[in-house]
């Protein structure tokens, strides 16, 4: 760690380059507690947002008009506002209502910042995935289903065992273009003051005034955190090859 320190603090005196994080432990922590916050935000958004897409594409099948009606309202509000203003009602119009009273007397919000992005960044990636599962499903042959069907299958067991597999397949292009802006776009929770990877951040290049050397840093850090994710829905897209459906 000191050769490492060294080097950056050499990079400094020599170049003008402060890459503080290289040789400061404390915007390091602050940096590196930036990157946790935003992988958390990232895998509990995507693990949400596939259960929200899973559900409305199944209720968007159904024959009752009852369950597709609502999943049509609801894919029509996300897919078409901005995601930093459904993140700014969340927190700021549905945040201000849902408080309690805490120990001291004083009314606290009832759900944190980092609750209410999750919340937020799950239903407007939810509201796309479930068109993507949909479109999936649509590519099922119905002669497949037809088949489970025969098998005594109920619609919801054809569905779980049959539909959904294939049509996971058959999605998983469109999926990971989806779950790889999605983790882009956790970069908005800045806005209500999740201490994620921008906010630490910015906190840094405020007190060090080093905005270009913490961008570079910022911009390659998303790079590698999407690369993770490609390298894993790859894997994922290749444990799932089934002949005949895709590549």
């Amino acid at each position: 760690m000191e050769t490492v320190e060294t080097f950056f603090q050499w990079l400094r005196q020599s170049y003008g380059l402060k890459i503080s994080i290289g040789y400061d432990a404390w915007d390091r922590a602050q940096f590196l507690g930036g990157l946790w916050m935003t992988v958390k935000l990232s895998v509990l958004s995507i693990i949400f947002s596939l259960f929200v897409g899973m559900i409305g594409a199944f209720a968007q099948g159904s024959k009752y008009l009852i369950l597709r009606a609502p999943v049509g309202l609801f894919v029509t509000f996300f897919r078409n506002t901005p995601p930093l203003v459904q993140l700014y009602f969340f927190f700021f119009a549905l945040g201000s209502v849902l408080r309690v009273t805490g120990e001291t007397g004083l009314s606290t919000p009832m759900i944190s910042a980092f609750a209410w992005a999750v919340i937020s960044l799950s239903l407007f990636a939810g509201a796309l995935n479930t068109e993507i599962f949909r479109s999936g499903i649509d590519a099922v042959p119905r002669s497949t289903i037809e088949a489970s069907e025969a098998l005594g299958f109920t619609r919801f067991q054809t569905y779980l065992y049959v539909v959904l597999p294939l049509a996971l397949r058959i999605s998983l292009p469109s999926l990971g273009t989806n779950l790889v802006n999605l983790v882009k776009t956790t970069s908005l929770a800045y806005a209500i003051a999740v201490p994620e990877l921008l906010y630490a951040a910015a906190q840094i290049w405020s007190e060090q005034l080093n905005v270009r050397e913490m961008m570079t840093v910022l911009l390659l850090t998303y790079i590698l955190l999407v690369a993770v994710l490609v390298w894993i829905l790859g894997r994922w897209e290749k444990a799932l090859r089934i002949p005949g459906y895709g590549v």
